[in-house]
């Protein structure tokens, strides 16, 4: 994989809606995640041609969110790239994607949730890219960023040491504020105390207990949009799936319990799991189903596939709640069972 280069204060940022135009539909909300990423990382923030266009528009042409895109890549002076927000429908940029492209401009792409398409875009090309907070989200938090991301940040990209150690946040919320209402920018949103992540392996009474460590390389996203481009040139096939940690997290759709049993089957099938190395789930959004999720995992690759090597941890600080840590993709992480740790062991980004 090739790693973009790491970022410094003064470099420029292009902001980008590959996706949903929220953007457009929430003006104040974008500005205040333009300045506050500006404020607290001494970066220059700029939109491509078409970052502010309307929603409907840019939903009427996903060429030109492409050409954003392939923009943002090729202009000299835009050292990384960041999603506003998710959406529905990345997937129909692919026809106009030029992967030579983005190989040939290494550069720090971050956002998370629909941006699961671009980051396999990135992995594609060989890239490593970042599953991590978009503006819209985590730059434009209510009342300020979270020190949790603010940290993560700094030692995920504007550092080329080892990412190192991930420790749970203490805290999280998806207490849902209107975005529409700019009176609520201020205000923060309720904290809930986290319990800590949570470690199935060795529960299942049947399959016995797995220990040591695990190494291997991050690759995942949001799993309906990993759903959405299964049999396109996007997905990657079941030997390519050799030695990674599958991460995964559930959209806002809080997807039932059934589906998540249907999809997970569906990778069990396919010879995916049989060759993974761990999986690490994020924490879904307002925690539903976190009970249902773990039940199912134990079920699925415990007792149905008969995987009892395979750590798996959830409620993880990634995804639909915040505040988050970042995954860099095709980078080596590490599941230490026996002393419950989770580490990113080499950078994502090159000095």
């Amino acid at each position: 994989m090739i790693k973009p280069a790491k970022l410094n204060k003064g470099d420029t940022v292009a902001t980008v809606s590959l996706s949903w135009g929220g953007a457009s539909e929430l003006p104040h909300r974008y500005q205040a995640g333009k300045q506050q990423f500006q404020d607290t990382f001494g970066v220059n923030v700029i939109e491509m041609h078409n970052t502010l266009k309307p929603a409907k528009w840019l939903q009427e042409n996903p060429q030109a969110r492409a050409d954003d895109l392939h923009e943002a890549l090729t202009n000299p002076n835009v050292k990384a790239i960041i999603s506003n927000i998710g959406g529905s429908d990345s997937i129909r940029l692919l026809p106009y994607i030029d992967f030579d492209l983005i190989q040939k401009n290494p550069k720090i792409f971050l956002g998370f949730s629909d941006s699961t398409i671009t980051h396999f875009m990135f992995y594609k090309a060989g890239v490593t890219s970042f599953y991590g907070t978009s503006l819209l989200v985590g730059f434009a938090e209510n009342g300020g960023m979270h020190d949790y991301v603010i940290e993560d940040i700094k030692r995920t990209l504007f550092s080329s040491r080892p990412v190192g150690q991930i420790q749970p946040s203490t805290v999280w919320t998806s207490e849902w504020l209107e975005w529409e209402n700019p009176e609520l920018a201020t205000k923060k949103r309720m904290m809930t105390q986290s319990l800590g992540w949570r470690w199935l392996n060795g529960q299942s009474k049947q399959q016995g207990k797995a220990v040591g460590k695990v190494t291997g390389e991050l690759l995942g996203g949001c799993i309906e949009v990993l759903e959405f481009m299964k049999d396109t040139a996007l997905w990657v096939s079941p030997a390519d799936w050799q030695g990674k940690i599958l991460f995964i997290e559930t959209s806002e759709d809080q997807p039932s319990p059934t589906f998540f049993r249907y999809w997970l089957r569906n990778y069990v099938a396919s010879g995916i799991m049989e060759r993974i190395r761990g999986i690490i789930l994020g924490r879904p959004e307002d925690n539903k189903f976190w009970r249902e999720y773990d039940e199912v995992l134990l079920d699925v690759i415990y007792n149905e596939a008969g995987l009892s090597h395979l750590p798996i941890i959830t409620g993880m600080d990634f995804g639909h709640s915040s505040p988050t840590f970042t995954l860099p993709l095709g980078v080596k992480a590490q599941i230490d069972c026996d002393n419950q740790t989770f580490s990113i062991i080499e950078s994502g980004v090159s000095e």
